[in-house]
C-alpha cells in the first residue's frame, strides 16, 4: 500500500474525481446487498407456497431495477475514476519532459535515451494502472467485503460466516510472499526493457554504420540475446502471475464447500432454512471478486511499487545547473568573461586556465585551436550547461549565474557540427524555433544560408520531407538548414560550432558576409578551416586550455605562430586538391 501513499499528491490535486467514484461505488455496494436477501425471501416463499406469482413478479421487476441503476452508476463511477488515472499518465509524462529538459548533458550521460523512453512509457503505464485499476480493486473489494460480511454475519448466520472465512488466513499469507517475490521480478523485468529500448535505439541509428562494417548478423545475435534475457525475466514475473490465480481459486473452493456443507448441517438442525442458506451463498458469490480483487490487488500495487521507486529516482535527480532569480531586461550587453580555472568532474588537469576577454555587441569572435584544446568547454561555460567555480562571466553589469536560466540561453542561437533535423518538412525545421513564421521570413532565413536555391530544385521545394534526422540531405545541406533556422530565431548571440566545415569555401564566404551584414548580432564562429575566421574582429587560439594567441586574422599572420603556421597549410592542401 505504499505506493498509494506515494501518490498522495495527486490524490489530493483530484480529489473530487476519486472522492465521486468510490462515493457512487459506495451505493453501489448497498443496491447489491438487496437481492440476495431478496432471492433468499422469495425461495422460502415459494418452498411454503405463500408467495403468489403476481408477488413473485413484483419482486423480480424490483430486481431488475435495482441491476439496471446499477449497471449506470458503475458506468459513471469507472469514468471519473479512470479518467483520473489517464491524467496522471499526462501529468507524470509532461512532468518528466521538463525534468529531462532542466539537466545538463552530464545527466544525459549517467542514463541512456532508451532508460529513459522505457522510464516514460512502461513505468508511467504501470503507475497509471496503479492509480485506476489499483484504487479501484481496493475500494471495490474492501467497500463490498465489509458490507457483505457484515450482511452475512448479522442477518443471516455468523457460525456459517466464520466457517466460510477459515481458508482466508492461508490465501492471505500466500499473496503476501507472492507479492514480495513479483516486487522483486518485475523491476528486473523493467531494467531489461530498459536495456532492450536502448539497444533499439543505437542499432536503429547506426544502421549505416552496421552494414558498411558488414557487422549484420554479429548485431543480430547480440540483439537476440538482450531480447532473450527480456523474455527471461518477463517469463519468471508470468510464472509469479500464474501463482496467484491457483491460490485464490481453492481458497475459493474450499469456502464454497465448507459454506453448503455447514449450512446442510445448520438446515437439519432447524436453525437456518433454505432460503437463509440460498442468500448466503449468493452473498457469498459477492465475496468472490473481493477475494480476487485482493490478489489481483497485490499484483498491481507491486508492479507499481517498482514501477513509481525507477520514475522516484529519476525525479529526485537535482539539476546541476540552477537558475538565478535576475531577469534579462536590457539586450545586446558585451560578454565579459573572466575564467581562472575550470575543471571537468572527475578529471585533474584544468581544462581552462586564465581565459579572459571581452566580446563586444555586435562583434564576430572567432575561436581556434587543435582538437581537445578547450573550445567547446568554453561553449558549454558560456550557455551555462557546466557550472564555473574559479571567475565570473558576465553580460553587462549581470553574473550569468544570477540571471534566469531559460532567458540567458534564449539569447543564443547554437548550430552544432552534427545539426539534428527533424522528420518533417524542409519549412517546418527553419521554423522550428518560429512556428509562426511566415513562409517569406523562412525563404529569407533560408537565403541567408545560402540553402535556398538548393532547396527549390527539390520536387516539393519546402515542403520536401527531410527524413529521420534529415537522412536525405547531405551534410553541406543540413547544416545550412541549421543556420537558417538559427538566423530566423533572430537571437542576439548565434554560435556557429564549426557548423560551416561540410559547406565549400565559396559558400563559407557568402554565409559569413550575410551574417556580418547583420549589424546587432553578435557572432562566435568555432572552426577547424581558419578560412572562416578571415572576417573575424578578435579570434582566440587556444592550445591546451589556454589563450596563446590573440587578434585578428592579420595581426595573428603577422605572429606566425600556431595560427599563421595551420592558415599556410590548409592554403596549400586546398591548392594541392584543387590541382
Amino acid at each position: 500500500m505504499q505506493v498509494f501513499w506515494q501518490l498522495k499528491w495527486y490524490f489530493r490535486q483530484e480529489w473530487r474525481r476519486y472522492g465521486g467514484a468510490i462515493g457512487i461505488l459506495v451505493l453501489v455496494s448497498l443496491f447489491e446487498l438487496v437481492p440476495p436477501k431478496a432471492i433468499g425471501w422469495v425461495v422460502d416463499g415459494v418452498v411454503s407456497g405463500s408467495m403468489s406469482t403476481g408477488v413473485m413478479l413484483g419482486w423480480l421487476l424490483g430486481l431488475a431495477a435495482i441491476w439496471l441503476i446499477v449497471y449506470f452508476l458503475r458506468i459513471v463511477w469507472r469514468c471519473w475514476l479512470f479518467g483520473a488515472a489517464v491524467k496522471l499518465g499526462t501529468v507524470l509524462r509532461n512532468r518528466l519532459y521538463r525534468h529531462f529538459s532542466s539537466h545538463s548533458p552530464a545527466f544525459f550521460e549517467r542514463y541512456k535515451t532508451g532508460d529513459l523512453m522505457a522510464r516514460s512509457t512502461n513505468d508511467v503505464n504501470a503507475v497509471v494502472m496503479t492509480a485506476g485499476e489499483g484504487v479501484l480493486t481496493a475500494a471495490d473489494s474492501l467497500i463490498t467485503g465489509i458490507a457483505v460480511l457484515f450482511v452475512m454475519t448479522t442477518f443471516i448466520s455468523w457460525e456459517l460466516t466464520v466457517l466460510a472465512l477459515l481458508p482466508m488466513p492461508l490465501m492471505a499469507i500466500a499473496v503476501y510472499f507472492l507479492g514480495r517475490q513479483l516486487h522483486s521480478r518485475f523491476s528486473l523485468s523493467q531494467a531489461a526493457f530498459s536495456t532492450l529500448t536502448d539497444r533499439t535505439q543505437e542499432s536503429l541509428n547506426g544502421v549505416r554504420m552496421i552494414r558498411a562494417f558488414g557487422l549484420e548478423s554479429r548485431q543480430q545475435q547480440d540483439f537476440s540475446g538482450v531480447v532473450d534475457d527480456v523474455g527471461d525475466k518477463n517469463l519468471a514475473v508470468a510464472w509469479v502471475d500464474a501463482k496467484f490465480d491457483p491460490v485464490i481459486q481453492i481458497a475459493i473452493g474450499m469456502s464454497f464447500f465448507l459454506s453448503v456443507a455447514g449450512g446442510a448441517y445448520l438446515i437439519t438442525e432447524q436453525r437456518l432454512t433454505l432460503g437463509d442458506l440460498t442468500a448466503f451463498v449468493l452473498y457469498q458469490g459477492l465475496m468472490i471478486w473481493p477475494m480476487l480483487a485482493m490478489a489481483w490487488l497485490f499484483n498491481i500495487l507491486e508492479r507499481g511499487s517498482a514501477a513509481w521507486n525507477r520514475l522516484a529516482h529519476i525525479f529526485d535527480e537535482k539539476p546541476d545547473i540552477v537558475s538565478g532569480d535576475l531577469p534579462l531586461d536590457k539586450t545586446y550587453q558585451p560578454l565579459k568573461v573572466a575564467i581562472d580555472t575550470f575543471v571537468w568532474p572527475g578529471q585533474g588537469l584544468p581544462a581552462l586556465a586564465d581565459v579572459h576577454f571581452t566580446l563586444p555587441s555586435g562583434s564576430m569572435l572567432g575561436i581556434a585551436g587543435s582538437i581537445g584544446s578547450g573550445k567547446s568547454t568554453l561553449l558549454s561555460l558560456l550557455l551555462r550547461q557546466q557550472e564555473l567555480e574559479n571567475g565570473q562571466i558576465h553580460y553587462g553589469d549581470i553574473e550569468i549565474k544570477r540571471a534566469e536560466l531559460s532567458q540567458w540561453r534564449s539569447r543564443f542561437a547554437v548550430v552544432s557540427q552534427s545539426p539534428f533535423l527533424f522528420s518533417r518538412s524542409i519549412a517546418d525545421n527553419i521554423a522550428l524555433g518560429k512556428p509562426n513564421a511566415s513562409m517569406a521570413e523562412i525563404r529569407s532565413a533560408a537565403q541567408a544560408a545560402c540553402i535556398d536555391e538548393d532547396i527549390r530544385q527539390f520536387p516539393d521545394g519546402y515542403q520536401t520531407l527531410v527524413g529521420e534526422k534529415g537522412i536525405t540531405l547531405s551534410g553541406g545541406q543540413k547544416q545550412r538548414i541549421a543556420i537558417a533556422r538559427a538566423l530566423l530565431l533572430e537571437a542576439e548571440i548565434l554560435v556557429l560550432d564549426d557548423a560551416l566545415s561540410a559547406v565549400d569555401g565559396k559558400t563559407e564566404h557568402h554565409i559569413l558576409l550575410n551574417l556580418r551584414r547583420q549589424e546587432k548580432r553578435t557572432v562566435i564562429v568555432i572552426a577547424h578551416r581558419l578560412t572562416a575566421l578571415e572576417q573575424a574582429d578578435m579570434t582566440l587560439v587556444f592550445q591546451q586550455g589556454r589563450i596563446s594567441e590573440q587578434g585578428d586574422h592579420t595581426s595573428l599572420l603577422a605572429l606566425d605562430k600556431w595560427y599563421a603556421e595551420m592558415y599556410r597549410y590548409q592554403k596549400l592542401q586546398q591548392a594541392v586538391e584543387g590541382g
